[in-house]
Parts: structure tokens; C-alpha cells; sequence
């Protein structure tokens, strides 16, 4: 068969079969094969990704040593439910992620299976040790969609509609969003108003000591690559510590080396209670994990913590994998350093595109943030459709999220001659939209979130 009709069947089918509440419109990508940071479909074209399957392919697609292991321990055994027996794989990951997380204290580990049953797996296990019912999370957060972080996710309107009623006893506070402050001013300065919301909420609805724990993302991610000041986070951690409150932090965007460190915990001296992480963990392998406090994941029983397929020997192989690689090959490091270069050519593209209104985080995890007017900070949502389609004709996947941030994510393996032609692409495709030259037609199928 015709390699492009295979494409268009494949397409076809999903569009058939698959539940619509399953997938984000924006482009009819089949993929093929993937190797790096480059994806091809079935017409042959090659595509630059800067999606990084949402920051799961972190070490590239389909690195050799990840699918070498993968395929030795399928060779010995797939799978064994771990709630009756134990496997070498799971213990040596466990001992790993307890290596490579902040925090100098004793931990255990928790696995499962994405980001959001781990996020529910949190919100149990800090019920259960600190025997209070309520969980604290924030505006435009995005925890996952099972219920307990879904529960806690506040990032649009779609995640929630019609799925009610949610987890009990769980509030949102305002995330402190320094670019566009309401309280924020150059003669006034930053008065900590969003600090100020969490002590209200304290003092007039939910007392500090019926509190388990806070729920934080260290980057908002789905938000918009939201970056908190460091005072807000130091005051967080006092608040925490006074009230005997768990801090939760959310790493499973964040995480394994994104942000140019092996966690964004660390660009606060953080040292979370519970750290969440998911999605880049195994390469895109099913895992999750909370590594917690040794104190706190003693203390609930069994299965409350339990899933049939959790801790997978071929998943934590891959994860072994997976670490090894971004130590071997310095990517931590070369996040950090491909990061700098690429916020450095953002910063070039705003001075000549008025479009460009912001550019936000560290590593390999950007927002640039589009706007119809630098005044105003008005988000220019279809400029930013259009400008993400224009990079998709000439080549380059990219996303965006909070319907006007350009989602800066490649693999961090991504070389400096892709880097650099993936830019060049999305400053020619600034020039073609603040032009005229992109047709609002495209807006029927580029949605985005």
C-alpha cells in the first residue's frame, strides 16, 4: 500500500474510533517512525519536534539504550502485579529516583502509572498521614485528568465541564503570575497580594490546621510556562513548615532535566515533602512515582497504594535507561545551556515582532507569550494558531497552551543544527502572520487549549 493513503487511513480511523475527548485539535500528524527530535509521517516529510510528546521524550525518540533494555527485560518477563511479588528492575529504579530528588532525608517510593494517578495517589497518602481531609491547589493549574487531579487542575473550563461532582474538600488559590500581575506596578513593586490570598482563604474559609497539603507546580506548565518569584516560594515553604501543611510538588512536566536542572524544585532549594513525577520518567514507557518523606509512605495500608500494572520491570528498565542517558550525555547541563541560547534568539525575534510579549522559563521548557498589544497584554489567540500552523507547513511541530503561548519543549537531545532551524522557522512564520499571510481559515481546525 501507498505509504500516503496508509497516512490518510490512519488519520481516518482515529478520526472514526477515538473518543474526541481524548485528543487536542491542532494538526493531522500520523507518525510513522521518531528518532530524536525528529518525526516522520507517512508522505516522508521530516518534522521537527518541539513538542517532545508534551515533555515525555526527553532523552529523544526511541534512544537506543532506552529500547535496548526495554527489549532485554522483555525477554526475561513483562510484567508480575507488585503487590504480590517483587522484581530487581523496581527496587534499583526506587533506590535511583531516591538518589536524584531534592531533599537529604530518608524516602520511599510509590509507583503507578501517569502523572495523575500519582497526583491521586498524593492526595491519599497526605490524608492519611496527616489525618486532615483538605488539599490546597491553584488557578490555571493542570495535575492530570484522573479524579483526584482533575480535582485539583484549574486550567480551562473543557477539563471540567459536565464532570462534576469532583473530589471534596479541595480549594484553589491564585498562582502568582508575575507578568500579568494586577497588583504589580514600577512604583510599587510586588506587594506578595498572591501570598496574601493564601493566608484570606486561611483566615475565612479553610482553617491552616484542617489543611494536608499544598499542591504545587514549581513552572505552572499548561498555563503557560508560569515562573514564581523566589519569595513567593520561600514564604510558601515558612507557611507550610508553621502549620505542619505537606508540600506537594508536581514534577512530571518539570521533571528530568527539563528546566536545566534535574528537577525545578532546585532552582528554589526546595525540598519537597512528596515529589510527583510522570511522563519523561521511562521515555514514554507507562510510569509514574511519588517519592516521599519516609514518615509519610509508611503509614498508609495496602492496596491503598496499589495498581495492577505499576512498577513495571520493561517501564522501570527503561527508566534506568533513562537516567543513565541524561547523566552520560550531560543533559541537564546541555538543557541549560541550549535553554539561554534559545531565550537569547527569542529576545533578538521581540525587538523586530511587536507579537512577542513575553518569554518565560529555564532549560527547555519556554513560553513565549503572544499578545495583540504590549500595553494591554492582550493574548493574541489567533495570531498564535496561526503562527503554530504556518510552523507545521514548513516542518516544525510545535504547540501552544493558554490559547496564546508558543510551547517551547524539543527533546534535550536536540542538536544545535535543529535548534537553530526550528527558530528560523518560527521567526519566518512571525513574519508571514504579523504579514497577513496566513488565511483565517486555518482557525476552523488549529484549536489548541
Amino acid at each position: 500500500m501507498n505509504d500516503i493513503i496508509k497516512g490518510l487511513e490512519v488519520i481516518q480511523k482515529d478520526d472514526e474510533l477515538i473518543s474526541l475527548g481524548t485528543r487536542i485539535a491542532f494538526y493531522p500528524l500520523a507518525i510513522k517512525e521518531a528518532k530524536g527530535a525528529i518525526l516522520m509521517d507517512y508522505d516522508g516529510n521530516e518534522i521537527i519536534d518541539f513538542l517532545s510528546a508534551a515533555c515525555v521524550s526527553n532523552v529523544g525518540h526511541s534512544h537506543p539504550r532506552v529500547v535496548n533494555a526495554i527489549i532485554e527485560q522483555t525477554k526475561k518477563f513483562i510484567h508480575y502485579n507488585p503487590a504480590y511479588a517483587v522484581h530487581e528492575q523496581m527496587g534499583n529504579l526506587a533506590e535511583e529516583l531516591i538518589r536524584i530528588t531534592p531533599g537529604d532525608f530518608p524516602k520511599r517510593v510509590a509507583f503507578s502509572l501517569s502523572g495523575g494517578d500519582a497526583n491521586d495517589n498524593a492526595i491519599k497518602v497526605a490524608r492519611s498521614y496527616t489525618k486532615r481531609t483538605k488539599v490546597i491547589s491553584y488557578f490555571r493549574a493542570y495535575h492530570g485528568t484522573t479524579y483526584g487531579a482533575l480535582s485539583l487542575s484549574a486550567v480551562s473550563l473543557p477539563m471540567r465541564r459536565d464532570l462534576g461532582p469532583f473530589v471534596p474538600d479541595v480549594y484553589h488559590i491564585p498562582y502568582p503570575d508575575c507578568y500579568r500581575c494586577n497588583r504589580k506596578s514600577p512604583d510599587s513593586g510586588c506587594n506578595m497580594d498572591c501570598m496574601e490570598k493564601l493566608k484570606e482563604l486561611f483566615n475565612t474559609v479553610v482553617p491552616a490546621e484542617e489543611v494536608a497539603a499544598i499542591f504545587l507546580e514549581p513552572f505552572q506548565g499548561d498555563s503557560g510556562v508560569i515562573e514564581p518569584p523566589a519569595e513567593y516560594i520561600e514564604e510558601l515553604v515558612k507557611v507550610c513548615k508553621d502549620n505542619g501543611i505537606l508540600l506537594v510538588v508536581d514534577e512530571v512536566q518539570s521533571g528530568f532535566g527539563r528546566t536545566g536542572k534535574w528537577f525545578a524544585s532546585e532552582h528554589y532549594n526546595l525540598e519537597p515533602d512528596i515529589i510527583v513525577l510522570g511522563k519523561s520518567i521511562a521515555s514514554g514507557m507507562p510510569l509514574a512515582a511519588l517519592v516521599a518523606r519516609k514518615e509519610i509512605l509508611e503509614g498508609w495500608g495496602a492496596p491503598a497504594g496499589s495498581y495492577s500494572t505499576a512498577g513495571n520491570p520493561i517501564c522501570c528498565a527503561a527508566a534506568l535507561a533513562t537516567i543513565d542517558i541524561i547523566e552520560e550525555e550531560g543533559l541537564v547541563k546541555k538543557a541549560e545551556e541550549l535553554g539561554n541560547y534559545t531565550i537569547k534568539r527569542f529576545e533578538e525575534m521581540k525587538e523586530k515582532h511587536p507579537l512577542i510579549g513575553d518569554i518565560r522559563g529555564k532549560g527547555l521548557m519556554i513560553g513565549v507569550d503572544l499578545v495583540k498589544d504590549r500595553g494591554t497584554k492582550e493574548r493574541a489567540k489567533d495570531e498564535t494558531a496561526k503562527v503554530s500552523y504556518r510552523c507545521w507547513e514548513k516542518g516544525l511541530f510545535i504547540t501552544f497552551f493558554s490559547g496564546n503561548v508558543l510551547r517551547i519543549a524539543p527533546p534535550l537531545t536536540i542538536s544545535k543544527k535543529e535548534l537553530d532551524k526550528a527558530l528560523d522557522i518560527i521567526e519566518e512564520a512571525l513574519c508571514d502572520v504579523e504579514a497577513g499571510r496566513v488565511p483565517d481559515e486555518i482557525l476552523e481546525s488549529v484549536k489548541g487549549w
